[in-house]
């Protein structure tokens, strides 16, 4: 394996480590908790009998969460892919694997192969590569890799701008990647996802993925895991740690970030995720928006822990949103998405 290989490698595992003890917890909130929905106190449906599934890129999902991109070194990543990819197949969840440059640059490995399909074979799977590796020699070739690595149904192409430039190793030149995602987009029409890491997507920038042909986004907005302080906290003490301490709240807001990019690009399919912390935000996602909810750093010690921990995990958000919608006497997510507000929410 390259030194390169080996630096992104223990990069991973340290990432997870961060991320487990809280270092890179955002400093602005994910402006959910402003979306209060009126309480209905004579609701005319059968709590056992809501409807949970949604649609997303065309397909029928069993509930409407998504288990957002996590990994790490080789010493968890397999565990960690295999539990995920159980849990997803147990529940009916779509599943978003990690980046997979270290896997296409080392021809497999890390809990990244057909396993994956093998142990979810009718969950909704989800490639990832990051989106600024396609102004930098990859292409269509590498994206169709990634998929067919792990019998993938669609692709994600991570924006982290913020994390590349805080980050020492981190690549800064991002001139093409615009163009980029654009010529992945036309190769695989309706199967494109594109994706913030935690800062948000703005609806200027949802209108410009529209137009270039992107099936569907995913805001990662701010108010979970702030990825400037997660490589600030890798160097403690050093520049980058300086350097990112004052984009501590920076970010769209994930609930400002719904909103508008549901009111900039209506046509796409919006994934709600950043700050996420149970069913009810998921309602209030779904509410902005969203036709599906991610968590990654929440489901993540239960990835840690075992399936039977994950699915655990996703079933009392699940129960928990049909609680949102008993009582607002939603009878499925389409009534929840119009369901009344206290008032109108500011963010």
């Amino acid at each position: 394996m390259s030194t390169d290989a080996d630096a992104l490698i223990r990069r991973k595992d340290e990432h997870i480590d961060h991320v487990r003890a809280g270092r890179g917890v955002s400093q602005t909130t994910s402006g959910l908790d402003a979306v209060r929905f009126v309480h209905d106190a004579l609701p005319d449906i059968d709590h056992d009998a809501i409807d949970l599934a949604t649609r997303f890129l065309g397909r029928r999902v069993a509930l409407p969460f998504l288990i957002s991109s996590m990994t790490g070194g080789p010493s968890r990543a397999e565990a960690i892919n295999a539990r995920l990819a159980e849990a997803a197949q147990a529940l009916g969840v779509v599943l978003a694997v990690g980046s997979q440059r270290v896997a296409l640059e080392t021809d497999g490995g890390l809990g990244l192969g057909l396993d994956l399909r093998r142990r979810a074979p009718d969950a909704m799977i989800l490639a990832n590569l990051g989106a600024v590796q396609f102004a930098l020699g990859y292409g269509v070739d590498e994206a169709r890799r990634a998929m067919e690595m792990i019998g993938a149904d669609a692709l994600i192409l991570h924006l982290n701008p913020l994390q590349e430039g805080v980050q020492p190793e981190g690549d800064r030149d991002w001139r093409g990647v615009a163009r980029g995602i654009e010529r992945v987009a036309a190769a695989f029409p309706g199967r494109l996802i594109v994706k913030e890491t935690g800062a948000g997507l703005s609806g200027a920038v949802a209108r410009r993925l529209a137009d270039m042909g992107v099936a569907a986004l995913d805001v990662a907005g701010a108010g979970g895991t702030n990825w400037g302080l997660i490589e600030g906290a890798r160097a403690t003490g050093g520049r980058a740690e300086a350097l990112a301490a004052p984009f501590a709240a920076w970010g769209v807001p994930t609930a400002r970030s719904l909103l508008n990019c549901a009111q900039a690009a209506p046509e796409l399919d919006l994934i709600g995720s950043g700050g996420i912390r149970d069913g009810l935000d998921a309602a209030r996602a779904i509410r902005l928006g969203a036709c599906l909810v991610g968590q990654a750093a929440g489901v993540l010690e239960a990835a840690l822990t075992g399936t039977e921990a994950v699915v655990d995990h996703l079933d009392l958000m699940a129960a928990q949103l049909r609680l949102a919608c008993f009582c607002t006497g939603s009878a499925d997510l389409a009534a929840l998405a119009q369901a009344p507000l206290l008032d109108e929410p500011r963010f």
